[in-house]
């Protein structure tokens, strides 16, 4: 029997290892994807990642690795020795998502590159000093990334329309800033709903708060799902 589609990618951004493994469990059967950022990392390391593979699930990790290419080549190449990773992040430069591609090796770990930070706006970058629209720095990263090798994009479910035409069919795209009508935005600057995001050619939404802070994190993923499922039926039946 094939198991369902499920996009849906529980960012487990607590500070302990205990607090993580009481949202895996709580979750069960209703996510099979989880994102270890910096701040699980920080407190866990590989172990953990090793720990939730044992369990059967799949892991995003969130590093955003950026340094010198050699660096950024040694380090992917000793994360992705680890067989329980499916994605890791790096930093949509160039020169260091070609580094990371020679570091993967044969490794099959997917690669992706982080465009622009969902809580970035315009202001933001300008402090940065880009001068250019967020649309026109996402969609040139995204060409970067695809002619570095780079297996799938990391934006803005705002740009993920886009940054589908420009990148291809094949590019993985994953789209933090995702949340249902009426749930909290929190830090995110540029968001839309999860049926949005996946109407709009998203392969994978990033979820935290409204799922881990959810007094039953199982049924707010399951409702997550259901609010896909009907989007894309009437979406369907609108079609005829």
């Amino acid at each position: 029997m094939t198991t369902p589609y499920n996009p849906i990618i529980v960012a487990l951004d607590v500070d302990s290892v205990a607090r993580a493994l009481e949202l895996v469990d709580s979750i069960g059967p209703a996510a099979e994807f989880y994102k270890v950022g910096m701040e699980l990392y920080a407190v866990a390391g590989l172990d953990f990642v090793l720990l939730l593979g044992s369990f059967g699930k799949k892991v995003f990790l969130d590093l955003k690795l950026y340094d010198i290419g050699e660096t950024v080549k040694r380090a992917t190449h000793e994360i992705c020795k680890n067989e329980a990773i499916t994605f890791l992040t790096v930093h949509g430069s160039r020169s260091v998502m070609r580094a990371a591609v020679e570091g993967r090796g044969g490794s099959a770990v997917n690669l992706l590159a982080v465009t622009v930070l969902t809580s970035f706006d315009q202001d933001d970058l300008a402090d940065l000093g880009y001068s250019v629209p967020i649309a026109e720095l996402v969609e040139l990263r995204v060409k970067k990334a695809a002619e570095s090798g780079i297996d799938g994009i990391v934006c803005s479910p705002l740009e993920v329309a886009r940054v589908r035409e420009v990148g291809g069919p094949k590019l993985k795209l994953v789209t933090p800033g995702v949340r249902s009508a009426g749930a909290a935005t929190g830090d995110q600057k540029r968001v839309a709903t999860p049926a949005e995001a996946i109407e709009n050619g998203a392969d994978y939404l990033v979820i935290g708060r409204q799922v881990t802070r959810a007094s039953d994190p199982r049924q707010a993923c399951e409702n997550i799902l259901a609010e896909i499922k009907a989007a894309g039926s009437a979406t369907s039946s609108g079609a005829h």
